[in-house]
Formats: structure tokens, sequence, C-alpha cells
């Protein structure tokens, strides 16, 4: 990832569910109440930016035992939620992944930086292999017709999110050039 990528900047402004575990004063503003400090329990929605330090971070305790708590706790957003992850089990082609985030697999790879969840993992890495050979299919067909993604494509391509758009792009140009040298050989 470097600093200039726009889709990691994108990925970390992903808003995720928090759950606030003290009272901060002066935040109210936050759950709509500008006048009243952030109350502990309340959930809103952070950037993935900041709630994944504030989640990390441990303070504290005033109390006299030793455990630590962080400041927020984090949840799953909902395009990892129980109910996507059923639909990608049952059939990863049927889910416009673009729908539940523009950068889903980036989104899923930071959250599983925060959470260690081996069956999304899994998930995850299925839908991308199913998915690729699907695109690289509708890429190899757009190459051929010298069109890419109008037509009947365009709907295929409005369901994928950034990383399978940029795999689509790659197989697309990887047939047309293999077209044109073909082209070049048979001159020669």
């Amino acid at each position: 990832m470097s600093y200039y990528d726009i889709d990691a900047i994108l990925t970390d402004a992903e808003k995720v569910p928090c759950k606030f575990e003290l009272d901060v004063p002066e935040l109210g503003y936050l759950d709509n109440n500008p006048s009243q400090p952030l109350k502990s329990g309340i959930s809103i929605g952070l950037p993935l930016w900041l709630a994944e330090p504030l989640a990390l971070t441990s303070r504290a305790q005033s109390s006299s035992d030793d455990n630590s708590k962080s400041f927020v706790s984090l949840d799953l957003p909902p395009s990892l939620s129980n109910e996507v992850m059923s639909a990608l089990k049952a059939d990863p082609r049927a889910v416009p992944l673009r729908d539940q985030s523009h950068n889903f697999y980036g989104l899923g790879t930071r959250m599983l930086d925060v959470f260690e969840e081996r069956e999304i993992c899994a998930i995850l890495r299925k839908t991308f292999v199913i998915r690729a050979t699907d695109i690289a299919l509708h890429a190899r067909k757009a190459g051929a017709t010298e069109e890419m993604g109008v037509g009947t494509g365009e709907e295929f391509l409005r369901g994928l999110e950034e990383w399978e758009r940029k795999l689509f792009r790659k197989a697309h140009e990887g047939t047309k050039g293999s077209k044109e040298w073909m082209e070049g050989v048979k001159k020669h």
C-alpha cells in the first residue's frame, strides 16, 4: 500500500460501527447532541482510520484493578455482516460487491488486520477466486470485440468493486495485447 494510493485512502475513510466505552466531553455532536458529552455505550460510525487506533489503544483504569479497556469497541461493518457472508457462501457471483462497498476486498483486508476471523478470510478468498474466473472470461469477451464494457458487459462491470475492476482492466489489456501480437506474427 502506497501513501498516495487512492483506494487505500478511500478504504480507510469507510465508516465502521463503534461503541464508546467512556463519556467524552465536547463530542456530543457526533450523536446529534451538540451541547452534551458523548455518553458511554453510544454506537456511532467512525472512519476506519480513526476507529482502529481508538479500539487498539488501551486506557488505564482509574480503579485499583489492573484491567485496561480500549476507548471504543469495534464491530464489523455491514458490508461484512453475517447476511453478506452467508450470501457469499451460497453464491459469490450473485452478490454485487460494489453495493456493499466500493473497496470491498480492501475493507475486508483492513478489518482482518483488526479481527482474527478465519471464516471471513476463507470466504473472501473463495469469493475472489470464483469471481476472478468470471472477470477473466468477460475481459476476454470484451477484448475480442475491441469494446471494454460496452453493451451487455456494462451490467457486469457495475457490480465489480475496485480490486475486481483493476483485474478486469489488466485481463482486458492482456487479451488485447496478445491479439495484437498474434496479428503481427501472422503478417510476418
